[in-house]
């Protein structure tokens, strides 16, 4: 059995605020959402702790460089990604839109997790609180999970002896 380093839990973000300042630091993904207010480590070092209600949208990035935001908020086609195809609409009016998993109860945190329609950003993930949001619109299901075709008719119990 090999012995590996475990994996950082923290996580590179850019946290934007509903002022749109940006702050850049490591949070762990884990319970986000579901705690509040948010832990985020700062690059000095520090903790620094921040209401879900002043946050507008934590963008999961590669590196801290300025172009944090994925420059497309929409996609030009369908996505290929797995999915449910969904329209963010912002407090201020603002839209984005992204693939969260076909899953409905991710759904009920008090937030949504989705993958930005520029893969080739710095951005890999983003997380936008409920209160940040008006509406959340479904645009379209991607890769729908197929239906398990019902087996066939259980076949009768064989008999013991053959008569």
């Amino acid at each position: 059995m090999k012995n590996r380093t475990p994996a950082s839990t923290h996580k590179k973000v850019v946290v934007q605020l509903v002022d749109k300042k940006p702050l850049r630091g490591y949070l762990n993904p884990s319970g986000l959402g579901q705690i509040d207010p948010i832990d985020l480590l700062t690059p000095d070092g520090e903790h620094e702790q921040i209401p879900l209600s002043r946050v507008r949208t934590v963008y999961f990035v590669r590196d801290f460089d300025d172009d944090f935001e994925p420059e497309r908020k929409a996609f030009l086609s369908r996505p290929k990604l797995d999915g449910l195809w969904v329209k963010l609409r912002y407090v201020d009016g603002e839209t984005l839109e992204g693939v969260v998993p076909n899953d409905l109860l991710a759904l009920l945190d008090n937030g949504v997790q989705i993958t930005p329609p520029d893969i080739n950003s710095s951005t890999d993930r983003i997380f936008v609180p409920r209160a940040a949001l008006t509406q959340i619109t479904v645009l379209g299901v991607v890769g729908i999970a197929r239906r398990k075709p019902v087996s066939a008719a259980t076949a009768a119990q064989p008999r013991l002896f053959n008569d």
